[in-house]
């Protein structure tokens, strides 16, 4: 079925080109040009005569210098005889455009890979996050079942903020990276929580304003985050 599709495709996209180029067109040489142009102002001559708006006298000596010319242009020799463009071969190269793609396509592409609809997809997205949802409840009760004392703590926090933010669950890994700085107080930690707060919000609040700061004034002053945590709490003076 795929390739009536690239062939109805083809044929709607080539067809303009193949109606314009349906005539040929006709180029002419010198002579055939000023005998043309002889003529045009001998039929010229004859109007402005009718018209009153030269003389008798004067139309009929532009009339013979006209003729003179035009006896003259017939006489002389025929320069770059017309020639048409051959709309054949035009023809020819539209028609090789498809099947050169398709060649390419067939060389390649894959078109033996099977089809993907999109419903088994969603179905192992969905089946996928539910498998998450259970790792995520494993770590939370984990955690709640660890001592305060347990240096795994802090790092289970972190795993569980970085879970979540993978997941666009901003509100709960702003929660896991906050409940690691109670543990340690980290700076870059600090503006990952106040960050996260911020995208769940929709607006940098007074609190995630104040973790920015207290996370700026801890960092070294090369950190690489500096100047994004500035810009929030610009943000927030502003709102």
């Amino acid at each position: 079925m795929i390739w009536i599709g690239i062939f109805l495709l083809s044929a709607v996209v080539l067809l303009p080109s193949l109606l314009a180029f349906r005539r040929t067109t006709r180029l002419r040489d010198e002579r055939e040009s000023a005998l043309v142009l002889l003529r045009a102002q001998l039929a010229e001559l004859d109007r402005d005569r009718e018209c009153g708006l030269i003389a008798a006298s004067e139309h009929e000596g532009a009339r013979l210098e006209i003729q003179r010319r035009l006896l003259a242009s017939d006489a002389a020799p025929a320069r770059g005889i017309g020639r048409s463009i051959t709309t054949p071969v035009v023809l020819v190269c539209l028609l090789l455009l498809p099947l050169t793609a398709t060649g390419l396509y067939l060389l390649c592409g894959h078109p033996s890979l099977p089809a993907q609809p999109l419903a088994p997809r969603l179905l192992a997205q969905k089946a996928q996050d539910r498998r998450d949802d259970g790792l995520l409840a494993e770590l939370r009760a984990g955690l709640a079942r660890m001592s305060p004392d347990d240096p795994n703590r802090f790092r289970g926090f972190l795993l569980l903020g970085q879970a979540e933010a993978a997941r666009n669950h901003y509100a709960a890994a702003a929660e896991a990276w906050r409940q690691a700085t109670t543990i340690q107080f980290i700076p870059e930690v600090a503006a990952r929580a106040a960050e996260a707060q911020t995208l769940a919000d929709g607006r940098v609040s007074p609190e995630s304003a104040a973790l920015f700061r207290r996370a700026l004034d801890a960092a070294p002053a090369d950190a690489p985050w500096r100047m994004a945590a500035q810009q929030r709490i610009a943000q927030s003076e502003h709102q």
